[in-house]
């Protein structure tokens, strides 16, 4: 089951990474509202992230993967350092690209800032390989995300904001298209900008939409906690438009983080 651009590799980190304020940014005043734990987006990278030594690992899919009748899978095990209120967040990342043989890993990097009242900034690169095999290049990122601070949008049971966005640019996938959607006459080249919106419904999830450079997908991503152990589910349809793939499909992924 080897991956694509636009298959499950870039939605796995959207989906299963801790970018919670809890695996990262810290509340800077007693006035802001820091960012739920949710997840905050189906396809595309928020610059929040893993660090103060939290250890995260999940796995997803997509099924069909594009232009194929079969599913696609992949998982990952990262952990992430340093202080992003006071330095540098690191979170790095292994991924089996092919869980059906586990041959073929790539790593990813993750580098944020916080910036204070649920504002972080990042950078990072994907899909950098270990071995032979895989047919993606590798992917560079900035990314901007924010937690929006009014009253009317906060979770006043716990004070989190309800709503959040992030917008960014890239290079490789956030632009280019894959073989198979330039050989279906869908061009080759995307907006190479992105972004993505996240708003808890309920006190329960977040309903999730976003644009990857390339298509629009939409999803809700729910964490909770088993003890002290912080778990995430999200599921979502991507490829919305007709811009890339073969027609809507399904991914989702799980995963669970611990602070060493």
């Amino acid at each position: 089951m080897k991956l694509s651009k636009a298959s499950i590799i870039p939605a796995l980190f959207a989906l299963v990474a801790f970018h919670s304020p809890d695996a990262g940014a810290a509340q800077t005043s007693a006035s802001s509202y820091m960012p739920n734990s949710h997840g905050k987006s189906i396809t595309t990278p928020v610059a929040w992230g893993a660090s103060n030594n939290v250890v995260f690992t999940g796995a997803g899919g997509t099924t069909p993967s594009p232009y194929s009748n079969k599913a696609d899978g992949a998982a990952v095990l990262g952990v992430g350092l340093g202080d992003p209120k006071n330095n540098i967040g690191i979170q790095a990342s292994v991924i089996s690209i092919d869980v059906s043989e586990w041959k073929e890993y790539a790593t990813a990097l993750h580098l944020f800032r916080d910036l204070g009242n649920a504002d972080a900034i990042g950078v990072g690169v994907e899909n950098v390989m270990l071995t032979d095999g895989g047919d993606s290049g590798k992917s560079f990122y900035v990314v901007y995300s924010r937690g929006l601070q009014y009253n009317s949008i906060r979770n006043s049971t716990v004070s989190l904001t309800k709503l959040h966005y992030s917008i960014g640019a890239g290079t490789g996938r956030f632009g280019d298209k894959s073989p198979d959607d330039i050989a279906s006459g869908k061009g080759k080249h995307g907006t190479y900008v992105f972004g993505n919106l996240a708003y808890e419904i309920a006190d329960s999830y977040n309903i999730i939409t976003d644009w990857n450079g390339i298509n629009l997908n939409a999803g809700v991503s729910k964490s909770f906690a088993i003890g002290n152990v912080p778990f995430a589910l999200t599921a979502g349809v991507a490829d919305l438009t007709r811009n890339s793939g073969d027609g809507v499909r399904f991914v989702f992924a799980g995963g669970f983080g611990f602070k060493l």
